[in-house]
C-alpha cells in the first residue's frame, strides 16, 4: 500500500510540476530573471505550494504515524549552520544556469527532454562527489 500512495504522490507532484511550468526551464529562468523579462507567475505556485506545505506539516505535527501507520519523520535540526547556506548557495547556483531543480530535472528526464538527462546525470555525478568527500572527512 505504500508503494502505491508513493506512486500516486509521486504522479501528482510531477503532473503539478509540468501544469506549473516548473519542468520548463525557460520559465524558471524567466521567474529568475529579477532584473530583464522577469515572469512572476511561478511566485504564485511557490506561494500556493508553501500554503500547501504549511497545512499539512501543522497536522503531521500533531501525529505520530501517517495516515499508512509509518511512523512520522519530521525534520528536527532548527539552527543555520555553514553547510546549510553553502548548499543552498550551490542549490541556487545550479537551480539559475540549469533552470532545473531535482524535482522538475526528474520530470523533464521522464518527458524525454535531453536537458533533464543532462541535468539529472549531474546531479548524480554531484551526489556521488558528496558522498566520497563526506566518506573521506569521517575517515580523517
Amino acid at each position: 500500500m505504500i508503494a502505491l500512495a508513493s506512486l500516486l504522490a509521486g504522479l501528482v507532484f510531477g503532473l503539478g510540476l509540468i501544469v506549473s511550468g516548473m519542468a520548463n526551464p525557460a520559465k524558471v529562468l524567466g521567474f529568475l530573471d529579477l532584473a530583464g523579462n522577469w515572469d512572476p507567475s511561478l511566485a504564485f505556485v511557490m506561494a500556493g505550494a508553501i500554503a500547501v506545505g504549511s497545512v499539512a506539516f501543522l497536522a503531521a505535527r500533531r501525529r505520530s504515524t501517517s495516515l499508512l501507520g509509518s511512523p512520522m519523520r519530521l525534520p528536527s535540526a532548527r539552527e543555520i549552520d555553514r553547510r546549510l547556506v553553502l548548499g543552498s548557495i550551490l542549490f541556487g547556483v545550479g537551480w539559475g544556469i540549469a533552470g532545473f531543480c531535482p524535482g522538475p530535472g526528474l520530470v523533464a528526464l521522464g518527458m524525454g527532454e535531453t536537458k533533464g538527462l543532462v541535468f539529472v546525470l549531474a546531479m548524480l555525478a554531484g551526489m556521488g562527489i558528496f558522498e566520497l568527500a563526506e566518506r573521506r572527512a569521517r575517515q580523517g
